[in-house]
């Protein structure tokens, strides 16, 4: 019933959408042009300003072709950019079921969370306001969160051979969500190096280590652990034999790699990889602001002050590095500074360029944001939250340009790994989620502007 009442409402909402923008829009006009080259059997046409590979063209052709046979569809309504964007609509429905077998698998130990709360949070992810908005517009966001996380479910089931294909899917959609391929192969080592950890502090019989604890001297033990587990021959042979699906998709991406020259297919000179370390401070930012419920609350301030007073040494080393990595790999793409249509222009203009110093006064906050964070997460093993922590920087840290799309994935697994809230909690972030909602959509569909020498109309969108 939700889940129908949540795409009743999707298709009234795109409706309204498709009424108001009925031609393709920003990055729509390399997208549905492309589509529409597919649809009609032009397979080898490419636009070079594209820089994902062709999954979603494929897909929607695939969707599209026989709908138009068994209805009878024809002429332009059968690849028109809103039959396409429909196709992402369809893959909303679908993340909105995956969300709730998702939670359904990973809290099946705690049998406190009633159904209704599942239910909530499965809502309340589905409505996640980034992805949200690019249901309705013809952009890989949808489709790639589809596969990707099909493909999270599956490795949970122990289904890996299906978690490589759909991993294959899902770069096929965008090729970062290699890193979520290696992610699901992570969380078979994770739980084998956890199994053989537990073992090990039976054998000692040592209850004072704990593979959850985050003291120096038991992460440092953890580190000798896992170099002694890993240069093991056996331990190796073993671990291959369960991820040899994902090994072969990693072949075949960097078989890819080396043939393309390059992870990027299309306009290379827009999207060069950097060592962009802020990326994870805006990515730790951005899901406070998003999590605010769970992350920003004074219980967690004055546990944050408490763990500040214990361990002033720790704390001041994070911060030089910290500011260290803000001064010499802080980059700004053009497009940042030139597109008043994203939302990312106007935090950048009104936070980071007041003054020279914003970046490094904000700190404190970055150190907050990472502390509450791994605090969440303290539920999973040391050695999950390490392979977590490895593909966050994977996937964001590359990135030159900030942009809020390349923050959906890593923040859906963080959100469903995380213990379940509290109900009034849960009701908090929904109310956020449905006005940040509203506020977006007003704004794209009534506060249009215009470019000087420019007759068409721009919109406001993340």
């Amino acid at each position: 019933a939700a889940m129908s009442g949540a795409f009743l409402l999707s298709c009234l909402l795109f409706a309204a959408i498709n009424r108001r923008q009925r031609g393709p829009y920003m990055d729509e006009a390399f997208h549905v042009p492309q589509a529409q080259a597919y649809c009609h059997g032009r397979f080898l046409q490419w636009d070079p300003m594209i820089t994902t590979l062709p999954g979603l063209y494929l897909a929607s052709v695939g969707v599209v072709k026989p709908a138009a046979w068994l209805f009878g569809w024809t002429g332009s309504v059968v690849c028109s950019a809103a039959m396409l964007r429909f196709i992402n609509l369809l893959f909303s429905a679908g993340n909105f079921y995956l969300l709730y077998l998702l939670l359904l698998k990973i809290h099946q130990k705690n049998k406190a969370v009633s159904g209704f709360q599942r239910i909530l949070s499965t809502l309340t992810l589905a409505m996640f306001p980034t992805l949200y908005f690019f249901t309705f517009l013809y952009y890989t966001d949808t489709g790639s969160v589809f596969f990707t996380l099909f493909a999270y479910l599956m490795c949970l089931y122990g289904n890996h051979k299906t978690s490589a294909l759909l991993g294959f899917c899902g770069f096929m959609f965008r090729q970062t969500n290699i890193v979520w391929a290696v992610f699901c192969a992570g969380n078979v080592v994770a739980e084998k190096l956890n199994e053989a950890w537990k073992t090990e502090l039976q054998k000692k019989k040592d209850e004072k280590i704990s593979s959850r604890k985050g003291s120096f001297s038991d992460l440092t033990r953890i580190l000798r652990f896992l170099i002694k587990y890993l240069i093991s021959l056996k331990n190796l042979v073993t671990l291959t034999a369960l991820t040899w699906p994902y090994i072969m998709l990693v072949t075949v991406f960097f078989v890819f790699v080396f043939v393309n020259d390059g992870i990027v297919v299309g306009d290379r000179s827009s999207h060069e990889a950097c060592l962009h370390f802020p990326q994870l401070f805006y990515f730790l930012s951005f899901t406070v602001f998003f999590s605010f419920p769970h992350l920003l609350t004074p219980t967690k301030m004055r546990k944050f002050l408490l763990s500040l007073r214990k361990h002033p040494v720790q704390y001041s080393l994070i911060a030089v590095i910290s500011l260290f990595l803000i001064w010499k790999f802080t980059y700004v793409h053009k497009y940042l500074l030139a597109d008043n249509r994203h939302y990312t222009f106007y935090v950048w203009r009104k936070i980071f360029q007041r003054h020279e110093l914003v970046k490094y006064i904000l700190v404190p906050v970055y150190m907050f944001a990472g502390w509450s964070f791994a605090d969440t997460l303290k539920s999973k093993s040391i050695f999950w939250i390490l392979m977590y922590f490895v593909c966050l920087l994977a996937v964001t840290v590359p990135q030159k340009l900030l942009e809020f799309r390349y923050f959906i994935l890593p923040f859906l697994i963080y959100r469903l790994n995380i213990p379940f809230p509290s109900l009034y909690r849960q009701l908090l972030e929904l109310a956020f989620y449905i006005v940040v909602n509203a506020i977006t959509f007003y704004l794209f569909l009534n506060k249009t502007f215009q470019w000087p020498n420019s007759d068409e109309i721009q919109r406001f969108m993340w």
